[in-house]
């Protein structure tokens, strides 16, 4: 039987994030892209933009080849996929502007999967907040404020471009977030 682009989409993923946990440490990785996907699917995109979700975060954290990737999930997928994975070669404020850009220039399945992507991270940092208090800040690379800076900017393009139900929500996670 032939397996669904989803199915390659979700195996690859779990392979590729095997051994990765989320910055608070205590979550699988993979529990991300499945939410991630979960929410584009709820919200009704199809299987390439749910495939992307599953593979959104693979070239960017994990080894596995590019090539293979695309040879494994086609060629529209990885147009997602790179739209929405940053350059770590940056330094973080010019890699943060370079994805919004390659976000905003990737169109409305990139915008799809950067808004999900946005929403279940801002919904897991309010969630550590809640736990960890100001201590969550010392896990990522940027300061509270370079975070908030990135949020809002983001959502700025998202808002500029894509009227969705999506967009509303993030900006309301957003709101939450500025106000730790």
């Amino acid at each position: 039987m032939k397996t669904s682009l989803v199915e390659r989409a979700l195996a690859i993923a779990a392979e590729a994030h095997k051994d990765q946990v989320r910055k608070e440490g205590s979550i699988p990785y993979i529990v991300h892209p499945v939410m991630v996907a979960w929410k584009l699917r709820e919200a009704g995109f199809g299987d390439t933009v749910v495939a992307a979700a599953l593979a959104h975060d693979i070239l960017e954290d994990t080894e596995y080849p590019d090539w293979k990737l695309e040879e494994e999930l086609g060629t529209e997928v990885m147009r997602v996929v790179r739209a929405v994975t940053n350059d770590d070669s940056l330094a973080w404020t010019d890699k943060k502007k370079r994805y919004i850009e390659t976000v905003e220039e990737g169109g409305e399945d990139a915008w799809a999967v950067a808004t999900a992507d946005k929403i279940h991270n801002a919904e897991s940092l309010l969630a550590a907040h809640a736990r960890l208090g100001e201590a969550l800040w010392d896990a990522f690379k940027a300061s509270k404020e370079e975070k908030l800076w990135f949020e809002e900017a983001m959502l700025a393009m998202l808002r500029k471009n894509w009227s969705h139900p999506l967009v509303d929500e993030y900006a309301a996670l957003v709101e939450r977030m500025r106000a730790l």
